[in-house]
């Protein structure tokens, strides 16, 4: 018997104590529970549909632009990586931060306003909770269950933030959004690997779009230290490389700081085991330093470069795309495909059926979809 969990810190999650699935399977063998996890959310059919995803750049606008695939290896990445420095288990972070976007809408964060929206007389929609109905219920593989029946403990993960009345109706698992305790500390993590990657491949996007330039950036204070420490050892150092030296100061920095507040918050806090992690306060954090500079650099992206005008008129295509879609759908069902026709025709079943339709989308299919119903044109 492999003991996977032998390397890990008591207050680790260990595969091995798992609190299990919601459909009891036999062991996976040799693999742990949470590497089993792992190999189902990658091999899903929604998490290849991240590949034609929006981050913040629509998927036709270029090749080489994060998608929200290449954003979730990103975050496995460094999540594994300060996983392993702070002893905590390295699966259970991976198929977190892999799992974490399949419930986002086509467009990005405007596709889930949108459709929030939308749903607002029939339950609201949130891409957390999506993530999560597309692993509980939407994804078809198994004979036995539906979803991908994962471990309480990823799906704990995947679920960052939760309203008090959709947590009343999750269970366990949605417990602890009413007694206000804290997830695993992988689930923590996770969270905080997600905001490094997207403040620094935004940038890194921004400035390969044009919309951001490298003057501009030198008002972020993290970024134009950075800066000056790259263009000190590198004289001369331009373009690409230049701005990527940059960027990798910048994650190393970000990184190196939660490592180490981490690391002393949890000397101090010495908890016994994952029960005493769930009682305290968030033991993965930022220094007050590190997270006032990260507050920073966010404001920055959102007024210089979610809010720029080439990206708002993505933003207000995308809108009505979404909007008219849904408008259509809901309208006249037939216009669906028979796998989302609500049969009792209860208007609340078949608008979650629509809402699933549409975030299931990717990019390009909602615009297809879109001029198939609409363009005179296509038949």
């Amino acid at each position: 018997m492999i003991d996977f969990d032998a390397h890990l810190a008591p207050y680790a999650a260990h595969s091995s104590k798992s609190r299990g699935r919601r459909h009891p399977e036999d062991a996976p063998g040799s693999r742990s529970e949470f590497q089993r996890d792992r190999d189902r959310i990658i091999h899903s059919t929604a998490f290849r549909r991240l590949e034609y995803k929006t981050q913040v750049f629509l998927n036709h606008e270029g090749d080489l632009f994060r998608t929200r695939l290449t954003h979730s290896i990103e975050v496995a990445q460094i999540a594994r990586t300060l996983a392993r420095s702070l002893r905590l288990n390295e699966d259970l972070v991976e198929a977190t931060a892999l799992a974490h976007d399949l419930g986002h809408t086509p467009f990005g964060h405007v596709g889930q306003d949108v459709l929030n929206d939308c749903m607002k007389d029939y339950g609201g929609f949130e891409h957390n909770l999506q993530s999560l109905r597309v692993v509980d219920h939407l994804e078809e593989h198994y004979g036995a269950f539906d979803g991908l029946n994962l471990t309480f403990e990823t799906r704990e993960g995947i679920l960052k933030h939760c309203s008090p009345t959709n947590a009343r109706q999750l269970g366990e698992l949605g417990q602890r959004f009413i007694d206000k305790k804290q997830p695993s500390l992988e689930a923590q993590l996770t969270n905080l690997a997600d905001e490094i990657a997207y403040n620094n491949h935004d940038i890194d996007d921004g400035l390969r779009s044009g919309l951001l330039t490298m003057k501009q950036m030198e008002q972020v204070d993290l970024f134009a230290r950075l800066h000056r420490e790259v263009v000190q050892r590198y004289p001369g150092l331009t373009g690409r490389r230049e701005l990527y030296e940059t960027i990798r100061l910048m994650i190393t920095a970000m990184t190196a700081d939660l490592a180490a507040t981490s690391a002393q918050l949890l000397a101090d806090a010495a908890p016994g085991g994952i029960d005493d992690v769930r009682a305290a306060p968030p033991l993965i954090r930022f220094s007050g330093t590190m997270r006032a500079e990260t507050t920073a650099l966010k404001r920055f992206l959102h007024a210089n470069l979610y809010r720029h005008y080439q990206v708002n008129r993505m933003r207000v295509k995308a809108s009505r795309i979404v909007h008219e879609l849904f408008d259509a759908f809901m309208t006249d069902p037939v216009l669906l495909p028979p796998d989302y026709q609500a049969a009792s025709g209860d208007t609340m079943k078949q608008a979650r059926k629509i809402a699933d339709y549409i975030a299931g989308m990717t990019d390009r299919y909602a615009i297809k979809e879109h001029r198939r119903i609409y363009s005179l044109d296509t038949f």
